[in-house]
């Protein structure tokens, strides 16, 4: 089951995690789980005070992660070399070890038993001064040994000498020279040569300019000096290995105690962590019981802002195994749950609770329903996870275990849930665990009344305001107040005189009194644009008439109709003497033909030219041979 999830307890290890500083002890927190063997839990719940008293009273412990470290303890045991970073390592994890040592040594003071972890940290004393000595800045140091001393003692002469020689070629053949300055080229100093002048200066060619004019050449006595630095420079490296295998020597030698500090540096960062986090929420000690018994005084939501949340009171097992709680919505039930679990989770993982003060039982295991679980891929609707999730926490409860649910018998018809939330408060019931779960249905809470080892508990709730107290009040039913909020959200009188009718009768109407809210007050809403159905040709063709006058865009001219609309949409305008074809869409009526020409006027003296009109009467008359052409644009 993901108890830990439901409840949010994996959230509080976020914040724990980051309080830690080796990755072990990161590691160790995410896979931690609650102790079920007393004792360890004592000793658990011990060092947490422990750490956190002594943080207090000195500070932050200086810790450090050291998995870099054990690879570098791993090269040294294989006989590797160990770089002067490495070694540089090694160094600063012992600084911390003698760090920690000291701060632990402090404790001593207040009578910590954290304080004597300090005998279990070996600081390698030795080891540390001669890696100190030996290396500084990632490198070995000029004094790591006498030899290594003398020896680049001579580099620098060396090289000093090779630039002597170079000026001094340079002063003594100054008309040869391209420049007044030596230069290196491939590690080796030359002077600058003007090609002309190549075998006036004796030496070796190393390197020419861009342009071939200029030769870099290494005169001779500069070429000894280098060879006698290339010579130094071997004599340097086989001194600086032997200075470093050495000290990866006495590393292996230490590996032993190195892994030893180590071991204890993650485990004290492990117990550090939980006093950082008691700390960080404000926490105290739980004590612990056996006796099935939870109470908790001023308990508070770990993730919860203090300045926001409410303090649950809270107690259990003294007389009654389980609370059924009831009230509104938003009233804080799921989150009373939640809280109560979740210290009690805390306290039996060895970490302190967010309570003023805490009495928790040790619980086998902690078992929850919270949440819809609906899930699509598996074809779980709200109610069939529900009983699924049911019906696993019933298969592993017993009577040391600790159950929440939340809206029992939720997602399905109101009857049926009801009945199946008595049944399973009835399983909860025989099994003899501490339980609590929240509904709404008010049989339930009839149930809880009249049945043994089950009381009622109702979050407090102000009708006035709407607001939730989040108290508890156990001993008490609640009602859900769903009427209330509706008035008070401006649900119409009229509709809540028939929720209440339908929900308890015609006589309960009269026992309450809403506000006189007339109507539900309507807004403008989103509207569904339909495509418009398109013109009939007989609508297009009886849109503009032969003769009218009209506009046509997007030039805005003075046209006039010579053909009407055509099936396409289509119309032929006559505009300044010539005639096309347009779409009815870009013309606009300007004036009817009606206004403008008689009755049975002759419209092809509109449209037609002189010639035109002319051949057309005589073929009216007689045949002719003249033909008639129609423009088309």
């Amino acid at each position: 089951m993901k108890t830990e999830q439901q409840i949010e307890f994996n959230k509080v290890k976020d914040i724990w995690a980051g309080l830690a500083v080796t990755e072990h002890a990161k590691e160790k927190i995410e896979n931690v789980s609650f102790y079920l063997v007393e004792s360890e839990l004592r000793k658990e719940l011990r060092d947490t005070t422990d750490s956190k008293e002594m943080m207090e009273q000195l500070g932050t412990p200086p810790l450090q992660d050291v998995t870099e470290i054990k690879t570098i303890l791993e090269a040294a045991q294989k006989g590797d070399c160990l770089t002067p970073y490495q070694l540089e390592r090694v160094q600063r994890v012992l600084i911390v070890v003698e760090r920690l040592r000291d701060y632990l040594a402090r404790g001593k003071q207040f009578d910590n038993p954290l304080a004597y972890y300090d005998e279990n940290l070996d600081v390698q004393t030795d080891l540390r001064e001669e890696i100190a000595r030996q290396i500084r800045s990632e490198m070995v140091d000029d004094h790591a040994s006498k030899d290594l001393f003398e020896i680049r003692m001579e580099m620098v002469r060396c090289e000093e000498q090779m630039k002597q020689k170079a000026e001094q070629t340079i002063r003594n053949h100054k008309d040869c020279m391209a420049d007044s300055y030596y230069t290196t080229r491939n590690g080796r100093v030359c002077v600058p040569v003007k090609k002309e002048c190549k075998f006036k200066i004796p030496g070796s060619v190393i390197d020419k300019s861009a342009t071939g004019g200029t030769l870099f050449i290494e005169p001779l006595g500069v070429a000894q000096y280098f060879e006698k630095l290339q010579l130094l420079q071997i004599e340097e490296e086989n001194e600086v290995y032997k200075i470093l295998y050495t000290l990866t020597a006495m590393v292996a030698d230490a590996v032993d105690a190195m892994h030893e500090n180590m071991r204890m540096m993650e485990k004290l960062d492990f117990i550090f962590s939980k006093g950082k986090l008691s700390l960080e929420l404000d926490c105290v000690e739980p004590k612990i019981n056996l006796e099935r018994r939870i109470a908790l005084q001023d308990a508070r939501h770990p993730l919860m802002d203090k300045t926001v949340n409410v303090p649950l009171q809270f107690q259990l097992g003294e007389t009654e195994r389980g609370i059924v709680i009831t009230g509104p919505n938003t009233g804080g039930k799921t989150v009373a749950i939640k809280t109560v679990m979740l210290n009690c989770m805390m306290a039996q993982c060895g970490l302190h609770v967010t309570c003023k003060s805490a009495d928790i039982c040790m619980n086998t295991a902690y078992l929850c329903d919270i949440g819809d679980g609906q899930n699509l891929s598996e074809n779980l609707s709200t109610f069939s996870a529900h009983i699924k999730n049911v019906l696993e926490v019933l298969s592993q409860i017993n009577k040391d275990s600790f159950v929440i649910m939340d809206e029992l018998g939720s997602g399905t018809d109101p009857a049926e849930g009801m009945g199946i939330a008595i049944a399973i408060l009835e399983e909860l019931r025989k099994s003899g665990a501490n339980f609590l779960v929240t509904t709404h249905y008010p049989e339930v809470k009839e149930y809880a009344n009249q049945t043994e080892g089950i009381v009622n508990a109702r979050m407090t709730f102000d009708k006035e305001t709407l607001m939730p107290a989040y108290q508890m009040v156990i001993g008490e039913a609640g009602e859900s107040c769903a009427f209330y909020i509706a008035d008070r959200l401006g649900m119409p009188e009229e509709m809540l005189k028939v929720a209440v009718e339908a929900a308890y009768g015609k006589k309960a109407v009269s026992e309450y009194t809403f506000k006189q809210h007339a109507s539900v007050e309507k807004k403008n809403t989103s509207k569904i644009a339909k495509i418009k159905k398109p013109h009939t040709s007989s609508q297009l063709s009886s849109k503009f008439q032969i003769g009218d006058s009209v506009v046509v865009f997007p030039e805005k001219k003075i046209g006039i109709v010579c053909e009407p609309i055509n099936d396409k949409g289509v119309m032929r305008v006559q505009v300044a003497g010539r005639k096309f074809y347009i779409n009815h869409k870009r013309v606009k009526l300007h004036v009817k033909a009606e206004e403008l020409y008689p009755e049975d006027y002759d419209m092809s003296i509109v449209f037609d030219s002189v010639e035109t009109r002319k051949i057309r009467h005589d073929m009216e008359r007689k045949y002719t041979e003249e033909t008639i052409y129609h423009e088309h644009e």
